[in-house]
């Protein structure tokens, strides 16, 4: 039943993107799997719902047919399970969870056990990643994004307000020149994050009162924020990190902020979900824990 459910909802989803390659795009999943999901879906059915074309597509008369009984169906199945959760006085049920790596595993997974602890009858399934995760695909109840989603019917709340800090460790500073500006990064060893064919090699600052971006270049490059991270611990390159993934480093003197005043490239933390007319209480819940519990700088 509950894939059954989650077929309705991505077709709806799809109607309302206007094209495959759009729905994807609101969901930072990929072409195919929204088009491996649909072909499934009428396979099932027996019947063609989608009728698709080289840029959108039309609703066969089926088509038409199902999307007004699934948004019906919908509706029914929101406000039911909204009415009988409110009415328990323990909120119970399964959530699934997704999060960055980094900040999940050290400010996020915390806090879900301490959610849990506190809510005895609600369970949660914590998805780590720090590729792109994709709502429909996936079948994510809340996700949680450094960025804001494309896809302008889901609901997003901003959970964290923060900015990327420059930072090095001692050891690596008294081996090498001083970093007093953006430009004298480009004589020292930076590591540098990457995402599918992405490098992300243009740091941001403000200098003179304008913006400007430096090509970093290293030795050291990875998909894992986790390990860009350690690298600056251990002392092998200059990181460019979110505040709240290293701010007790800096703290405990473990690694040492650079270039403070030049400052310029802010990041927030985003709590994203499906919209919905009656949102379950235990998914209510989460997310107004999350915005009481957690701090950042």
């Amino acid at each position: 039943m509950t894939h059954e459910i989650s077929d309705l909802r991505l077709f709806v989803r799809i109607v309302a993107a206007g094209s495959l390659s759009e729905a994807a795009r609101r969901n930072n999943g990929s072409l195919a799997a929204i088009s491996r999901r649909l072909a499934a879906l009428e396979e099932r059915l027996g019947v063609r719902l989608i009728e698709r074309g080289s840029r959108r597509f039309t609703l066969t008369e089926e088509g038409s047919t199902f999307l007004e009984r699934a948004e019906a169906i919908l509706r029914d199945i929101d406000a039911a399970e909204a009415e009988v959760m409110a009415r328990s006085r323990r909120p119970r049920g399964h959530m699934r969870i997704g999060a960055p790596l980094e900040i999940g595993r050290r400010r996020i997974a915390p806090l879900v056990a301490e959610f849990t602890a506190r809510y005895p009858d609600i369970s949660i399934e914590l998805i780590l990643n720090d590729a792109h995760v994709d709502i429909l695909e996936e079948e994510i109840d809340i996700g949680l994004f450094l960025d804001e989603p494309a896809d302008g019917s889901l609901i997003r709340r901003i959970l964290l307000r923060s900015r990327r800090v420059t930072v090095a460790s001692p050891s690596y500073l008294a081996q090498r020149p001083p970093v007093l500006r953006p430009a004298d990064l480009l004589s020292h060893d930076c590591a540098r994050l990457i995402r599918g064919r992405r490098i992300f090699d243009r740091w941001k600052y403000r200098e003179n009162g304008r913006p400007t971006e430096i090509r970093v270049t290293g030795r050291l490059l990875s998909n894992n924020a986790e390990l860009i991270h350690q690298w600056a611990v251990d002392g092998h390159a200059v990181a460019y990190k979110a505040f709240w993934d290293v701010e007790e480093d800096i703290r405990a003197g473990r690694l040492v902020r650079l270039l403070e005043p030049y400052e310029h490239d802010d990041i927030n933390l985003y709590v994203v979900y499906s919209s919905r007319a009656h949102l379950p209480p235990r998914m209510r819940l989460f997310i107004d824990f999350m915005a009481d519990r957690i701090r950042g700088g």
